[in-house]
């Protein structure tokens, strides 16, 4: 079955967040039936039921599969949910919802995938785009669904596709003009249950690729699956211009960036331009406040060790107090430990507190627990003086205490705002 194929066709989807809502709505537009699904009975489902979407809220219930010629689902459910799986065992095809939209979409897509850095890399692609004048829309991971380009972008347009491991689990036809590894290093290994499955969907970005398509990766890197053209960059690399957003691991963004830009033809000077003036993303190592001489930073972005540990590195020669914790995903935290100076401090909230804790202990990194962002912004306030960062960088999920990463930054930045 391909995109053109869908009118008509009973379709099942599973998942009603930002990307399921997009999923619906056009396949609607294509002419599907459409049924949608999720757990959450207080899911706001109003626009897709004015849509004319059957939409059920609750438990999964194994007669939703009844009559489905298709499922697409949203890459918060994991493959094991039981309407996922009994479509498989039904023989009945399972497609992302990036899947769904690479077929709708005709557009050359530049994907980019990585443990850390994507959506940084990718809004700053978008950027380069327009220094360069070149049609372009930026969607995937980075909040916008890949469908919701569907009926709307210019057909001359090139996409910027931020691809993370849950959305590349479900690609089948997916084959980026261009496409992007950034890194890989251990992460949502509570999903993929090893480092070595996480690795390969990650690869997945370049399976259907081509001679004609180009795959860039960090200098050095293992072969990747497919024929694209290899090219390889690291922070070493010479740039048209330094970029403004600091850090080693920006510029090791900026050096896959400009080797994207390279390949989809774009001018030097346009790729320059973009990297002197892009200022990054909220929730990235973003400066929210300095009060009586202590930057107060917010990257509640750092979701995992590793990219805790670049933020911990953006700070040389300053006193650090690290607020860490939340829910895990099954790393080790002794790296993190031992990452941190003999003048720094840790405050803990959330999940994992007690085996962060434990890290800290083998390291002899002093640290505070607490129950909440809040108590643990006010420990660290009191404790810093004029020279020190005071760094939300958790290593973890937010599910524990928040809604999602972007949720927890906002609420730490509201909170350093009212310090006195």
């Amino acid at each position: 079955m391909n995109g053109s194929q869908l009118s008509g066709k009973r379709v099942l989807v599973v998942g009603l967040a930002r990307s399921g809502n997009a999923a619906a709505s056009v396949l609607v537009a294509q002419g599907a039936e459409v049924v949608a699904f999720d757990r959450d009975e207080a899911i706001d489902a109003g626009r897709l039921l004015e849509l004319g979407v059957e939409v059920h809220l609750g438990r999964e219930e194994e007669k939703l599969l009844q009559g489905i010629d298709l499922v697409v689902k949203s890459p918060g459910v994991p493959g094991e949910a039981p309407l996922v799986a009994g479509a498989r065992i039904r023989g009945i095809p399972v497609w992302g919802e990036i899947e769904l939209g690479a077929r709708l979409l005709a557009n050359p897509i530049l994907g980019v995938t990585g443990t850390n850095g994507k959506t940084t890399t990718s809004e700053l692609l978008g950027e380069v785009f327009r220094a360069a004048d070149r049609p372009v829309e930026v969607a995937g991971n980075v909040g916008r669904p890949l469908t919701a380009l569907v009926g709307s972008v210019s057909p001359d347009a090139w996409i910027v596709c931020e691809l993370s491991s849950f959305q590349l689990e479900d690609v089948e036809t997916l084959r980026p003009k261009i496409g992007v590894l950034l890194n890989l290093e251990p992460d949502h290994l509570d999903r993929h249950g090893s480092f070595d499955s996480y690795a390969a969907v990650k690869l997945r970005i370049f399976e259907r690729q081509s001679s004609e398509d180009t795959a860039v990766v960090p200098r050095g890197f293992t072969p990747v699956p497919g024929t694209g053209r290899r090219v390889e960059f690291d922070a070493s690399d010479v740039l048209p211009a330094e970029p403004r957003i600091p850090g080693t691991h920006n510029r090791e963004n900026a050096a896959a960036a400009t080797a994207a830009a390279r390949a989809a033809g774009i001018a030097d000077d346009a790729i320059a331009e973009a990297l002197r003036t892009f200022a990054g993303v909220p929730h990235r190592i973003e400066l929210v406040r300095e009060l009586r001489g202590v930057r107060y930073v917010n990257d509640s972005k750092a979701t995992n060790v590793a990219a805790a540990l670049r933020a911990l590195a953006s700070f040389p020669g300053s006193r650090l107090h690290v607020i860490v914790g939340g829910r895990g995903k099954a790393e080790p935290y002794a790296p993190l430990a031992a990452a941190l100076g003999s003048g720094d401090r840790a405050y803990l909230i959330g999940e994992a507190s007690q085996e962060i804790a434990a890290a800290l202990d083998s390291a002899g990194v002093p640290h505070v627990e607490t129950d909440d962002l809040g108590s643990a912004l006010a420990a660290a306030a009191s404790n810093a003086t004029a020279g020190d960062v005071v760094l939300l960088s958790p290593a973890c999920a937010s599910f524990d205490q928040f809604k999602d990463f972007e949720a927890r930054g906002d609420a730490f930045r509201r909170l350093v705002e009212a310090l006195a």
